[in-house]
């Protein structure tokens, strides 16, 4: 029995000695104060700009399709396509031979109708024939005179004139081929104004402008850039996706320097400019009545302090007020922090 309570005695003893050994300090600091390890962040400008990047296709901005105003037979074609032709040239010819002699016939008619109008005109003022007459006469004449214009119009029909300067891009008729009336004949296309219109979110629409220079980028000319107006900026939005387009304007040489219609292209753009924007890490801000806070570290220790926020992009968050650059603040959650705590930087953020 004494010798267990010896044993006891003993092991009382060791158990005293182990807990007067030193223990780790490492987070401590001189005078016995624990320091809470610590990731921070260094409050530097950042650009939070939003980047978007739309594409679209090249397109001529003027494009004429020419449809026949008459039915006919094609006697002859002057052009093919990638041709260029000036406005007013003729483009193609239909056979009007019996529009021709339909023409000579009332032509004849609207003569013969004229003389006898002035004849009446004569008699009239003598007084031998009534005016009801000389108002028939003049009617007569007037019909003729209407189907002579007609024919002529006929005729002018059978001529496709071009009503832009621009390039041929697409033929659609042969010679001896028999033309219906509206039938698709020709397309042009002013290649001096190239277009590409991109859709456009509702979110981001807002900080585009008409004149704004964009920069576009085509996958078939990768080692150029082109540098865009934004020409007009469509009034509604598309009803499935709900984007509204844009018409970016290229340079008038575009065509001359390789840019073709039926291109991709990319139009990176900047919207909603923020190049030096004072941020910090979403996660590093709290919320107190409503109110938004964030941990400065001065002097080894946090303070709290209110702050105004802005825009967030990604991970960060603009900061409007209370904070200043170089400022250093805690970079993580707040919420288990306290004012005045005691704190050690072990990690950087950012």
């Amino acid at each position: 029995m004494v010798r267990a309570w010896y044993l006891i005695a003993g092991f009382c003893l060791l158990l005293a000695g182990c807990s007067d050994a030193p223990s780790d300090s490492s987070n401590d600091q001189p005078g016995g104060e624990r320091h809470t390890p610590i990731a921070a962040y260094e409050v530097t400008p950042r650009d939070l700009s939003r980047q978007l990047t739309l594409s679209a296709t090249v397109e001529p901005r003027i494009q004429v399709n020419l449809t026949s105003r008459t039915q006919g037979v094609v006697s002859s074609i002057a052009i093919e396509e990638s041709d260029f032709v000036e406005a007013g040239q003729t483009l193609a010819q239909f056979d009007v031979a019996e529009q021709r002699a339909e023409l000579r016939r009332a032509e004849a008619r609207a003569y013969e109708a004229k003389l006898e109008f002035e004849r009446l005109q004569q008699l009239r003022e003598s007084n031998t024939i009534s005016i009801a007459e000389l108002q028939r006469a003049e009617a007569t004449y007037a019909a003729a005179a209407a189907e002579r214009d007609l024919w002529q119009t006929r005729i002018d029909f059978g001529a496709i004139l071009a009503p832009l300067s621009g390039i041929v891009t697409g033929r659609y008729i042969e010679v001896g081929e028999s033309i219906e009336a509206q039938q698709a004949l020709f397309s042009l296309a002013n290649m001096d104004e190239l277009v590409v219109r991109p859709g456009v979110s509702e979110r981001d629409i807002r900080h585009l402008s008409v004149g704004d220079d964009v920069p576009v980028l085509l996958d078939g000319l990768p080692d150029q850039e082109f540098r865009g107006t934004i020409r007009r900026i469509f009034p509604i939005a598309d009803r499935s996706s709900r984007l509204l387009r844009i018409e970016v304007l290229l340079p008038e040489e575009a065509y001359e320097q390789g840019v073709r219609p039926g291109f991709l292209g990319r139009l990176p753009l900047t919207v909603d400019p923020r190049p030096n924007a004072l941020a910090v890490p979403a996660a590093a801000i709290g919320e107190d009545a409503e109110q938004r806070y964030i941990y400065r570290v001065v002097n080894e220790r946090l303070e709290r302090t209110y702050i105004e926020v802005g825009i967030t992009r990604g991970q960060w968050t603009e900061v409007l007020s209370g904070i200043d650059e170089g400022d250093v603040v805690l970079a993580t959650n707040p919420i288990d922090m306290r004012d005045g705590t005691a704190v050690r930087i072990v990690n950087w953020r950012g």
